[in-house]
């Protein structure tokens, strides 16, 4: 009795990684939602968003406070310094990210904020507006991400 006890125990636990892979290649979309100051945040935000966007999954990213200046055009050095261990910046992945087809914006009040217009964010990068915004956010099937 024992022994299938433990069996079956095992048999739970090694079927756990493949259940996490089955939700991951189900995803539909994803909205990742990024505020964080902290460097190494907003960097590994924009790492586990690449492992999506590298499933396959679509990626609706929104970038709030602190980390709207990633999109900047003159982003701090915070956001492009290479951080260990692959020398990888948070705005360097944004890019990457753009480039792979994700939506990527600002919130709204963002850039009036700053004093900004959407001239000053990178390539690729929009200005999110709130009912669409809001949309994504509670479509069906949307995982959201938030850092």
């Amino acid at each position: 009795m024992l022994k299938t006890l433990t069996a079956a125990a095992a048999l739970a636990l090694t079927a756990l990684p493949a259940a996490a892979d089955d939700h991951m290649a189900r995803a539909e979309r994803l909205v990742t939602v990024v505020t964080a100051e902290n460097p190494q945040t907003q960097l590994m935000s924009m790492v586990l968003t690449m492992q999506a966007v590298a499933k396959g999954t679509r990626v609706h990213m929104l970038l709030c406070g602190p980390a709207g200046d990633i999109a900047l055009d003159d982003a701090p050095e915070s956001a492009t310094a290479g951080q260990p261990p692959r020398d990888m910046s948070p705005q360097g992945l944004l890019t990457q990210i753009v480039a792979k087809g994700a939506t990527v914006e600002v919130c709204a009040i963002y850039l009036p904020g700053k004093g900004l217009q959407p001239e000053a964010l990178i390539d690729g990068v929009g200005v999110a507006q709130p009912p669409a915004m809001a949309d994504a956010l509670l479509e069906s099937g949307a995982a959201v991400w938030s850092f």
